[in-house]
Parts: structure tokens; C-alpha cells; sequence
């Protein structure tokens, strides 16, 4: 893995966290849930980006694919709740 691998991989991070407090702080503003929902989305893709940073460069042997997956998964069932939720 190269330089430039390692900084996409900090750039994706720092970008979904630079997401995560920005949908907190406008929920912390207006008291709109769908950001809230939004945010907690955000914080599992956060986790995501990082397993996958641990998963990839650090630990170049271990895998750890059914965490990340299961990140994600619980990232997109928390803005899907809230999108048929917050419909009403």
C-alpha cells in the first residue's frame, strides 16, 4: 500500500466524521430528527471508514469484512428507520 492510498483512506475518514458533527450540530440547532437519524447514520459509516483504514492498512492480514458489513448495514437500517418514521 502507497502514501497515497493511506491518505484517501484518512481523507474518507475524516470526511464521513467532518459529516457525522456537522448533521449534530444542525440537529442541535433546529430539533429536526431526520438530522439526528442522519448523524447516527454517519457515525457507523464513521466506524466503517475506520475498519476499513484497520482493516486494509494496519492489519493487512486480519479481516475484518463481517464488521465492516455489518457497520454499513446498520448505518443504512438507521436512516431507513428513520426515513419510514419520520414519514408520518
Amino acid at each position: 500500500m502507497g502514501a497515497v492510498d493511506i491518505v484517501l483512506y484518512l481523507l474518507a475518514i475524516l470526511t464521513s466524521a467532518a459529516c457525522m458533527l456537522l448533521l449534530f450540530r444542525g440537529y442541535a440547532a433546529s430539533g429536526v430528527r431526520l438530522l439526528l437519524w442522519s448523524g447516527l447514520c454517519f457515525v457507523f459509516l464513521t466506524v466503517n471508514n475506520v475498519l476499513l483504514f484497520v482493516d486494509l492498512i494496519v492489519f493487512e492480514g486480519f479481516d475484518l469484512r463481517l464488521y465492516r458489513l455489518a457497520a454499513s448495514l446498520i448505518a443504512v437500517s438507521l436512516l431507513i428507520y428513520a426515513f419510514l418514521w419520520e414519514a408520518e
